[in-house]
């Protein structure tokens, strides 16, 4: 259990720390996608779903209404 803890934090870590320059938002995709992982798949779902919460975090929030996006095909339509 002990190394379990040990590698989660360093894992923790490893994704969160580059990220702390970035967006706000991304830093908190990457760690809600990263907390999902390491429920399900344990210290290689953290580090798998850290990655897909950085990376796709923005686009699934969007797909799902939580955020709100703006798309420049909508506004181009709604000028005319």
């Amino acid at each position: 259990m002990k190394t379990f803890a040990r590698v989660a934090v360093v894992a923790a870590g490893v994704i969160l720390a580059p990220m702390a320059a970035s967006a706000g938002e991304r830093v908190t995709d990457a760690a809600l996608g990263g907390l999902a992982g390491a429920v399900v798949f344990g210290p290689v779902g953290l580090v798998a779903g850290g990655v897909i919460g950085y990376t796709a975090g923005p686009r699934i929030a969007c797909k799902i209404g939580a955020k709100r996006c703006y798309r420049r095909s909508h506004a181009r339509r709604y000028r005319r």
